[in-house]
């Protein structure tokens, strides 16, 4: 971890991995949920509106390999070295046929610069067969797997109508870092129910998993989500955090993760149009630096407050191309 930054950020990394500057594309491979088709159930999660983070580039009627071409000529005219990994991302994709998933994953990595895969996807939603697959990929190209974990507390997950228990989540990590794939989660801060002391346990949970990055972001309420329903209906239930407050949250949290776990991003921002609140008015990298210097102030490092016994648990993770 670089002592100057206080955090093991996900720059650095990439650095570690390439010997070349990589930006992440976003896919919209058109997969659904099985959480709003039936197969878990329907209506999806209670703060979930895919619009949220889909470029324009990314719409379904487009090829996997237009979608990456439209996004690289976004960056190429600024940075004409630049490689790309392709991100699949919006709802779940390893929800389909094994030999539908194959050909679109290895359509984008037939994309010229493309160098590897970042699969998002849910805990429930990835079998033995694809995992099988996914270490043979993973020993030809980079790949990284994202799960949804979004919070380690079984009664949160089941008011957010999330469709599987922080258990699901746990099998889902180590069977997929078993492989040798590197791991990633996703966690939201601040849903209902959970104040700081649940979250501060949270993050010493996630530090005894075998995950290598962790993304976290502020709760939003975001309009056509069932959740922004139950907040016009029950505000009293949701604590919607100023930016200082969340900049500190988020420090204390960091505190308590294992210090190599590395830190992709704090927060998220939706588009204008969409988001209720919070509206900090900032911009990611805006938030960042804010977030850098409160923790110089605080002379707050990642791990701070870790036990010992977790700080070296994914040392032996390595990519295993």
């Amino acid at each position: 971890m670089d002592k100057q930054l206080r955090y093991n950020d996900f720059a650095g990394f990439l650095t570690k991995q390439f010997p070349f500057k990589v930006q992440k594309l976003s896919v919209n491979a058109g997969f659904t949920c099985p959480n709003r088709d039936g197969s878990k159930g329907y209506g999806g999660c209670t703060y979930c509106n895919n619009q949220t983070f889909n470029p324009e580039y990314c719409r379904t009627e487009k090829t996997v390999t237009t979608q990456l071409e439209e996004g690289k000529l976004f960056f190429a005219r600024k940075y004409p070295q630049m490689k790309y990994l392709a991100y699949f991302q919006a709802y779940t994709n390893t929800y389909g046929e094994l030999e539908q998933l194959k050909r679109m994953y290895e359509e984008a990595l037939d994309v010229e610069n493309v160098v590897g895969l970042v699969i998002g996807t849910r805990p429930d939603c990835m079998p033995d067969s694809l995992l099988d697959y996914l270490e043979e990929l993973n020993r030809q190209t980079f790949l990284l797997v994202e799960y949804g974990i979004e919070s380690t507390d079984d009664h949160t997950l089941a008011r957010i109508n999330r469709g599987h228990t922080f258990a699901c989540t746990e099998d889902a990590v180590r069977r997929t870092a078993g492989r040798g794939i590197l791991t990633g989660g996703h966690v939201i801060l601040g849903l209902p129910g959970e104040d700081s002391e649940k979250l501060i346990r949270q993050a010493e949970t996630l530090s005894q998993l075998p995950l290598t990055t962790l993304k976290m972001h502020q709760l939003q309420l975001i309009k056509g989500t069932r959740m922004a329903h139950e907040f016009a209906q029950h505000p009293e239930d949701f604590h919607l955090y100023t930016v200082d407050e969340y900049i500190d949250l988020a420090i204390d949290y960091i505190e308590h993760l294992r210090p190599d776990l590395v830190l992709e991003r704090f927060v998220s921002q939706s588009p204008k149009e969409l988001l209720i609140a919070p509206d900090w008015g900032l911009k990611n990298h805006e938030f960042t630096t804010r977030l850098k210097r409160r923790m110089e102030e605080r002379d707050a490092w990642q791990g701070k407050h870790c036990s010992k016994k977790y700080s070296i648990i994914n040392s032996d993770n390595k990519n295993g191309n």
